[in-house]
C-alpha cells in the first residue's frame, strides 16, 4: 500500500498513469564493478558501486531504489549541457528496424543527457550534447543496445528565427537617424501617400477587398522564456475554444485544478508583460493566438479596434463578448491565424521556427460594399450556375 493505493507487482514504467510513479520489483541480479568487468554476486557490502539487474521496465532516466514507500524520493540531476546536436538514424538492413527501436529505448534509460523522439515524417532522431556525445551513443547502438550497423545523418544543429529591436548607433557610434527604418506608401503614381511607422507593413488582397496592417514586434526576453516553457499549459487551454455564439469547443470540460493553474499563468504573464513598458500593458487580453503549432513562445496580438473576438482566456471567463457584430471578419478569423502559424513555423531566413516575436494586427477592413456590388451583379448575370458563390478573398466564383 502506497497513501491508500495498491502497488500491483506486474506494472511497470509504461503503465502508470500520471498520478502514479511508483511501481515494485524483486532485486534477482546484484553485479560489482571491478574496472571494466561485472562480478556477478549474490550480496554486496555497503560503500561499494553496484549494478542491479532487471530494471530496464522500471526506471527511465533516473530513480529512488528502497525496501519501503516511506523513503523520501531524491532530486534529479541537473546537467548543465542541453542537447542541441541532431541526427536522424536508420537501419542499414531495414529487417533491423525492431533492434533500432529496442535499442534506442535502451540508449534513453541508460543516458541522462539523450532526447530519444520520432519526427511526424517517421525518422528515429536523436539529440545529443555534443559530437562526441554524438560518437559515443552511435557506437553504443551499433557494439551494445542495437548491435546493428547504422546510417547516420549529418549532424543537424536546430536554429531559431526572431527579430531585435534597431540598433540607434552604428559601429562607428555614430547615430542612426529614425527616417532610415521608415516605410513609405506610394500611390500608382510614385507619390508618397502615408508614411507607416517601423515596423508595420500593410497588405492587400489580389482583388483588392481586403487590407490588413500587421507590425512585428521583438517579445521581452523573459516573456518569450516563459511562454517556453509552459508550452503544455498553452496547449490545454488552445483545446479549450469559445466559439462566436458563446459555446464552448474542444476540451471544454476543464477541471477546476486546471483552471486555477491557467489563472495563475494568466497573473504571471500579465505581471511579466507590465514590466516589459507601457507598450505590453494589455497585450494579455489582446491575444489572438500562440505560434506555432499554437504553443510556440510566439503571439499574435489582436489591435484592430473594431474587431471585438473572444480571447484566448475565454475558457476562464464565460462572459467573455462575443463578434456578432462584425461576423464578416470572424468568417475569416481562421485564415490569419492559419497564415500566423505558418510563418511562426518557417521564417523568412532560413525557414526555421520563430521564436520571441510578436505580431499585431492594428487594422483590418474589408470592403463590403464592392463585395456586395460583386455578389449583385454575379446573382443577375447569366453565367452563374445554381449554387455558384463568390469568394472575398479571391474574387473567384467556385461552382
Amino acid at each position: 500500500m502506497a497513501g491508500g493505493t495498491v502497488i500491483d507487482d506486474t506494472s511497470t514504467v509504461e503503465d502508470l498513469s500520471s498520478n502514479k510513479h511508483i511501481t515494485s520489483f524483486v532485486v534477482k541480479d546484484l553485479y560489482l564493478f571491478m574496472g571494466r568487468e561485472l562480478e556477478a554476486l549474490d550480496e554486496i557490502p555497503a560503500g561499494n558501486v553496484l549494478g542491479i539487474g532487471g530494471l530496464e521496465e522500471h526506471v527511465l532516466k533516473s530513480a529512488t531504489l528502497s525496501s519501503t514507500v516511506a523513503c523520501p524520493a531524491f532530486t534529479d540531476m541537473n546537467f548543465e549541457a542541453s542537447p542541441i546536436v541532431k541526427v536522424a538514424l536508420e537501419p542499414q538492413h531495414p529487417g533491423d528496424m525492431s533492434k533500432l527501436v529496442k535499442g534506442m529505448k535502451l540508449l534513453n534509460q541508460a543516458d541522462p543527457c539523450v532526447e530519444i523522439m520520432v519526427q511526424e515524417t517517421g525518422e528515429h532522431v536523436i539529440v545529443t550534447a555534443g559530437e562526441v556525445h554524438l560518437k559515443r551513443c552511435v557506437d553504443d547502438l551499433r557494439e551494445r543496445y542495437g548491435k546493428l550497423e547504422l546510417s547516420v545523418s549529418e549532424p543537424i544543429v536546430p536554429f531559431r528565427e526572431t527579430i531585435i529591436p534597431p540598433p540607434t548607433v552604428d559601429m562607428v557610434n555614430e547615430s542612426i537617424h529614425d527616417q532610415n527604418m521608415m516605410t513609405v506608401k506610394l500611390d500608382e503614381s510614385g507619390e508618397v501617400t502615408e508614411i507607416l511607422g517601423n515596423g508595420l507593413v500593410e497588405m492587400k488582397t489580389a482583388n483588392r477587398m481586403c487590407t490588413i496592417r500587421i507590425r512585428a514586434l521583438p517579445l521581452p526576453e523573459g516573456i518569450s522564456a516563459l511562454l517556453e516553457a509552459h508550452g503544455e499549459l498553452i496547449k490545454t487551454l488552445d483545446r479549450c475554444t469559445l466559439t462566436e455564439k458563446g459555446d464552448l469547443q474542444g476540451a471544454g470540460k476543464l477541471s477546476g485544478e486546471t483552471v486555477k493553474v491557467l489563472q495563475e499563468f494568466k497573473r504571471t504573464l500579465t505581471q511579466a508583460f507590465q514590466e516589459a513598458g507601457k507598450e505590453w500593458e494589455n497585450a494579455v487580453n489582446e491575444i489572438w493566438c500562440f505560434g506555432p503549432r499554437r504553443q510556440g513562445p510566439n503571439v499574435l496580438l489582436n489591435r484592430v479596434s473594431e474587431y471585438h473576438r473572444p480571447s484566448v482566456w475565454s475558457c476562464l471567463n464565460r462572459d467573455a463578448p462575443t463578434v456578432d457584430e462584425h461576423a464578416q471578419l470572424w468568417d475569416h478569423d481562421n485564415s490569419v491565424v492559419s497564415g500566423f502559424q505558418l510563418a511562426t513555423l518557417q521564417g523568412p531566413l532560413c525557414e526555421e521556427p520563430m521564436m520571441g516575436v510578436c505580431f499585431a494586427v492594428e487594422q483590418w477592413d474589408n470592403d463590403l460594399k464592392t463585395e456586395s456590388k460583386n455578389v449583385t451583379l454575379a446573382a443577375g448575370s447569366d453565367n452563374l450556375d445554381a449554387g455558384g458563390s463568390v469568394n472575398l478573398y479571391s474574387d473567384q466564383k467556385n461552382k
